[in-house]
């Protein structure tokens, strides 16, 4: 029997990992129907799958117009859903064991930060906010419920307030965490905010329409002088998936131990690289033990010499066209 708190730990050993990795493909490909049918697509022996590398990975889009989950869902599960256009369809992710969500976020913050009760964490996420079904929301209100500071708690359009408490915390022993989209980051630089070495600021990414898209170099620098900040930090994660990888200056993420970056070539999806070029990301994320583990995603990115994930961007529509080429109508 699989255990969550076994695999989602963070002494996990690459001997435990592999092992992990061929279990959960084992019943991931027997109990997940849309996992199923992909890997029958592909013509692949299960039995036959005995490294990593021969794991297939499951596009992304496909959380778009299935439900990806092991068996039925159950009636204590959660639905996650995707921030959209009105010309996008969302994703949707089933979790049927909200308990290992919260396991995995919250180890990974540990693993990386320290125990969310150190911490004020002032979340600005407002269009996530405004929206249901946001698994970042649900992930920040259980950090903030661990935190317990009275200063603690979530943004919408009320950046007064905001900026009051970041003058109350403001150089203070106080640890605080001031996460936010980036577009309502930039907006606080324009209003001449000085943040001190107490508090940490952490992008998620996303203009959401409202800027011009920025790579992540720029970003980070023009936050890092419009807020005084000596470094910013990213949270790397996606609806589709229940663990995050973090950078904690600058475009290197790293993933917990249960988490893994593969890159794949972009002319060739189904081949891994490893000369540290980039091309698609593929993520294996053993938390996601009751939905699918292996995601190919539609991000692209390289893996550094020091063995951690620079962003580079996404594919374009043509190349999504193509993915989409992969998996047709048959699924």
């Amino acid at each position: 029997m699989l255990n969550p708190e076994k695999i989602i730990s963070g002494t996990l050993s690459e001997v435990d990992f592999t092992r992990y990795c061929l279990e959960i493909f084992q019943y991931q490909v027997k109990e997940n129907a849309v996992y199923q049918k992909w890997v029958k697509l592909l013509k692949r022996d299960v039995s036959a799958v005995r490294q990593i590398h021969q794991i297939p990975f499951l596009p992304v889009e496909l959380f778009k117009t299935h439900k990806v989950v092991c068996g039925k869902e159950s009636e204590q599960g959660l639905s996650f859903s995707s921030s959209s256009t009105t010309s996008q369809t969302p994703s949707k992710h089933y979790v049927s064991e909200p308990g290992v969500y919260q396991l995995s976020f919250t180890r990974g913050f540990e693993l990386f930060y320290g125990q969310p009760q150190d911490f004020c964490i002032l979340a600005l996420l407002p269009n996530y906010l405004s929206r249901q079904g946001s698994s970042l929301v649900y992930m920040f209100r259980h950090l903030i419920e661990q935190s317990g500071h009275a200063l603690s708690g979530f943004f919408l359009d009320d950046t007064k307030e905001l900026l009051r408490r970041i003058q109350l915390l403001n150089n203070t022993s106080q640890k605080v965490l001031l996460l936010g989209v980036s577009y309502a980051l930039l907006d606080l630089c324009e209003m001449g905010l000085e943040l001190g070495e107490n508090v940490i600021v952490m992008e998620t990414g996303g203009m959401k329409g409202t800027r011009r898209e920025l790579m992540k170099e720029e970003l980070h620098e023009t936050l890092r002088l419009g807020l005084k900040a000596k470094h910013i930090h990213s949270e790397y994660g996606m609806t589709e998936l229940l663990s995050q990888a973090y950078s904690q200056n600058g475009n290197a993420f790293k993933a917990p131990p249960w988490m893994r970056f593969l890159i794949r070539e972009i002319e060739d999806p189904f081949q891994l690289q490893t000369q540290h070029r980039s091309g698609g990301i593929n993520v294996i994320d053993l938390a996601n033990l009751h939905s699918c583990s292996f995601i190919a995603t539609q991000d692209i990115g390289r893996i550094d010499e020091n063995g951690q994930l620079q962003l580079l961007g996404r594919y374009d529509n043509s190349d999504v066209r193509g993915c989409n080429l992969m998996y047709g109508s048959e699924i």
